[in-house]
This record gives structure tokens, C-alpha cells and sequence, in this order.
């Protein structure tokens, strides 16, 4: 998974080098709806996922409808390399999410020092990286953060029964339908559109969404939502290399200094907890 969701920040930039944001999600849940809807049918799994509409529809909106077009419009100013950092942060508020939700686990001075340093690598990145001109960009890629720290935990808390695939292959659905008004009139551009960009797009939909989804919620019943999102410690690793050595993108001092931080940060944000000792059980004295 690590690998997987590092990638995307190479096809995204890439693919809207050629085409809007709009047409870049259109396309990606069109190609990942093609391959898990059907297979979402044949096993059903769609009719008792309708069930969880509400649910569904809200895993949507946090997981993809609004992340992806946001992720796709600050691509086009910022570098792969440097929202797949930023992007990186997501373990951090989803450990603060989860215990403002309740989550069991403590935030113990080892959590706590995690989410420091994990603020200082961002204060890093902004600061030697990002000018004023680009505030819009990254304020799209902290909702983006946002919505991929909640969306999880709308999978472990609401939809525990619904299979991975049906569930995803729903939500592409509807974000599909959603984009469907606005990027079908810009279906012109595909014709004269670079081989690269729509190998892009193709990725994206097989490898880092059909394939991606399904077995990301394997991993989040596997070990919660928090923990899941551990991946993006090794993302935003992926997505440098792969910026700096296929898109040409300079490794800045505020990557080198940042990285590290943000990807400390996070580990120890994450860590488990250990269990409250349990109460010490005095026995009583025999009654004479």
C-alpha cells in the first residue's frame, strides 16, 4: 500500500499536464467503478452496501470526492514531491481525530512529542519551500488531509460489514456521477491527448484506485483506521524519489529537513499506547 499511494503524486502531475483536475478524477473513477462494480455485482455484495447509503455516500465525500479533484488542482502548482510530504501528515490528525472520537488509545508525552515534531517539519516544509502566492494550494491539500484522516474511520465504525469492493466500487460511482456533468464536455481533450498522460490516468484508475481500495480496507480491518494509515510514512518517500528522478523536481532543503521531521513525527504520533495497568485487587481477610 505504501508503494501504491506513493505513486498517484507522479500520475496526477503528469496526467494534468494535459487535463483539468475535473477530467482527472472523472477518469480515474470511471476506470476503477469499471473493474470493482462488476465484480461488486457478481458477488452481491451492492444491494446489502445500499443499506449504509448514508455512510457510503459521507466515506465518498472524505475519501475521494473532495480529496482527489483537491490533491489534482494543487498539483498543478505544486511539486509531486512536495504534496506527497505534506500529504504525509495525515497519520498526525487522524491520531488526533481518533481521540477526540473517543479512540481507547492515550495521548501519552511520547504521542504528544510525535505531534511536535511533526508540526516543526511542516513549519520546515511552508517555510523554505512554500510562498505566499501558493496558499491556495496548500490550504486544497490540507482538506485533502482532512478528508483522508476521517474517511477510515467511517469505514471501521460504520461500515464494518460492507465488503472493501462494494463499498469502494460505490463511492467511484458516485463521485463518477458527481464529476460526470463537468468533465463530459471536456471529453474533446482525451482525442489529442499525449500517450503519457492517458497511460496517467489509466494507472491511477487500475493500480492506485481499484487496486488500492480493495485492499486498503482489508489493512484498516486488519489493524483500525489509524494504523492503516501508517502507510503515508513511506508515501511521500516514493513520491520524492520518483519526482526527482522521472519529473526532474529539486530535492530542496525544505524536504531535507522536513521529511525526516514529518516522518518521525507521525511514527511516534502513532504509536500504541500501552494498556492501563489494571487495578490491584487486594484479597480480604478471612472472616473469623
Amino acid at each position: 500500500m505504501s508503494v501504491i499511494w506513493g505513486i498517484p503524486y507522479l500520475l496526477i502531475k503528469v496526467a494534468v499536464g494535459e487535463f483539468s483536475p475535473v477530467l482527472v478524477v472523472f477518469g480515474r473513477c470511471i476506470v476503477g467503478a469499471a473493474i470493482l462494480l462488476p465484480w461488486a455485482l457478481a458477488k452481491g455484495w451492492v444491494r446489502p452496501a445500499l443499506r449504509h447509503w448514508r455512510a457510503l455516500l459521507l466515506f465518498a465525500v472524505l475519501e475521494m470526492t473532495a480529496p482527489w479533484l483537491l490533491l489534482s488542482y494543487a498539483e498543478t502548482r505544486l511539486s509531486s514531491s512536495l504534496t506527497g510530504l505534506l500529504v504525509a501528515t495525515t497519520p498526525f490528525l487522524a491520531a488526533l481525530a481518533g481521540r477526540i472520537a473517543g479512540d481507547e488509545d492515550r495521548l501519552t508525552a511520547v504521542r504528544l512529542v510525535g505531534m511536535a515534531l511533526g508540526v516543526v517539519g511542516i513549519v520546515a516544509l511552508l517555510g523554505l519551500d512554500v510562498s505566499g502566492a501558493q496558499l491556495l494550494p496548500i490550504l486544497a491539500v490540507a482538506l485533502t488531509v482532512v478528508g483522508y484522516a476521517t474517511g477510515p474511520m467511517v469505514v471501521s465504525r460504520a461500515l464494518p460489514e460492507v465488503p472493501g469492493v462494494a463499498a469502494s466500487a460505490l463511492a467511484l460511482t458516485v463521485t463518477a456521477v458527481v464529476y460526470a456533468p463537468f468533465a463530459v464536455p471536456q471529453l474533446g481533450d482525451v482525442a489529442g491527448a499525449p500517450a503519457t498522460a492517458l497511460l496517467a490516468v489509466v494507472a491511477l484508475g487500475v493500480v492506485c484506485t481499484a487496486l488500492a481500495l480493495a485492499v486498503f480496507f482489508l489493512l484498516i480491518r486488519e489493524v483500525g483506521p489509524q494504523r492503516a494509515l501508517v502507510i503515508t510514512f513511506v508515501n511521500p518517500a516514493v513520491a520524492v524519489v520518483l519526482g526527482v528522478l522521472l519529473l526532474d523536481e529539486p530535492f530542496t532543503l525544505g524536504i531535507a529537513l522536513g521529511l525526516p521531521l514529518v516522518l518521525a513525527g507521525c511514527v511516534l504520533a502513532t504509536r500504541r499506547s500501552a494498556p492501563a495497568p489494571a487495578p490491584e485487587v487486594v484479597p480480604e481477610a478471612p472472616v473469623p
